[in-house]
């Protein structure tokens, strides 16, 4: 009589597991059927992000900050994967207060390296950011120059130094993946002024004008969140080490755009320093090393967040006033464009 065999689920851990990509990651880990550890201190993300997993025994969940984290850390044991996605953001906040900034996304990610590293774990995925690229303004490849024009952008690009030094150094396998701009459902609705998606959308619940900065006419390289999660999971998989990958979509919208798919009038705020006019992710590297392509396009994004737009009803509602006050230190600080 032959016995089944037990299979052991593969074990994933997710820093910041909470927060905007990272429970769409853990969405898509659960479904996989890998057994999921989160990490994660609530600074940034929401347990509700987690709300539909909280019943599932294939997820674990733990109240920690990165920066307390010890190599011996026993929730890394017998883990495969780990996807580092905590760190703190924002431009104008590290701007404010760049040690908190350094010590977090740069420290923070030493600590999470050493823990994988003294597990043994298979492989290490790093959330980069595209900021690191600064005023490009060009279709941008991997070995396009970076020059980071805040604290914020310089952290994630120190980060991403370190996980490379540590797959070069300790040969640790790893890959960091430099995500352009983000957009989806369980985008930030809290906190300080910054991301498009969640100022725009509170004000059009209010019936208040759009508020465009400059002309309107600069470009992101939005891209979906799954898309995000998926390129995430391919990278973990993959037979490949020590790379960068740009994530995006290949395809930049103009802000302007974004207005006209959201609809309702509109008010132009004065431009700012140290924002390039196009961010434009080259991602034929992914593409080819990974099999990667996006396939949620931009007007069925948008529509899929509208169709939830009661979700940002507890979002600030941000005006030309409010926002001048809270970008201050921004055009003090970031006056001189590079």
């Amino acid at each position: 009589m032959k016995q089944n065999k037990i299979i052991k689920k593969k074990i994933a851990l997710v820093t910041g597991g909470a927060g905007f990509v990272g429970s769409h990651l853990v969405d898509l880990l659960i479904k996989k059927n890998f057994r999921v550890i989160v990490i994660d201190n609530l600074s940034g993300g929401r347990l509700k992000n987690l709300e539909k997993h909280k019943r599932n025994k294939n997820l674990i969940f733990k109240n920690l900050d990165i920066n307390k984290i010890k190599k011996n850390e026993k929730l890394f044991d017998k883990v495969t994967y780990v996807f580092h996605l905590a760190g703190i953001g924002d431009i104008v906040p590290s701007i404010e207060k760049p040690s908190k900034y350094m010590m977090t996304n740069i420290q923070g990610t030493v600590n999470i390296l050493e823990a994988a590293r003294y597990s043994k774990i298979k492989k290490f995925i790093y959330a980069a950011s595209s900021s690191c690229y600064g005023m490009n303004n060009k279709r941008t490849t991997e070995e396009d120059s970076t020059n980071p024009q805040y604290p914020y952008a310089l952290s994630k690009y120190l980060g991403e130094k370190v996980v490379l030094h540590w797959n070069k150094v300790y040969n640790l396998p790893s890959n960091s993946v430099r995500i352009f701009n983000a957009y989806g459902p369980r985008v930030r609705t809290t906190g300080v002024y910054g991301a498009v998606f969640g100022v725009f959308f509170k004000q059009k619940l209010k019936k208040k004008p759009l508020t465009i900065v400059g002309d309107g006419r600069q470009s992101r390289d939005f891209i979906y969140v799954t898309d995000v999660a998926e390129a995430f999971l391919k990278s973990a998989k993959s037979k490949h080490s020590g790379e960068i990958f740009n994530l995006g979509s290949d395809n930049p919208q103009s802000i302007n755009f974004l207005a006209k798919l959201i609809g309702g009038e509109t008010i132009h705020i004065p431009n700012r320093p140290g924002e390039p006019r196009s961010t434009w992710a080259n991602i034929k590297k992914i593409n080819n090393k990974l099999k990667w392509k996006p396939k949620v396009r931009f007007r069925n994004g948008v529509k899929k967040m509208l169709d939830q737009i009661e979700d940002w009803k507890f979002a600030p509602l941000w005006s030309p006033k409010s926002i001048k006050i809270a970008t201050k230190s921004w055009f003090k600080y970031m006056g001189n464009e590079k």
